[in-house]
């Protein structure tokens, strides 16, 4: 099962987040993708590698 999408998806909402001044949403979406490595990571018992983070913003 992939879960590539999750990143993305916590990506994106950063970076709408950053945009638009919500910094505080920001952090809390840079911490989720934390946790979803360490979750994903222990549920698959192999290490789950965050993609690499994309410049610019794609709204």
């Amino acid at each position: 099962m992939g879960y590539d999408w999750i990143f993305d998806v916590l990506e994106d909402l950063k970076s709408f987040a950053e945009a638009n001044g919500l910094l505080e949403l920001a952090a809390k979406a840079d911490e989720a993708l934390l946790v979803a490595a360490q979750e994903i990571s222990a549920r698959e018992e192999a290490p789950v590698v965050v993609p690499p983070r994309r410049s610019g913003s794609t709204h």
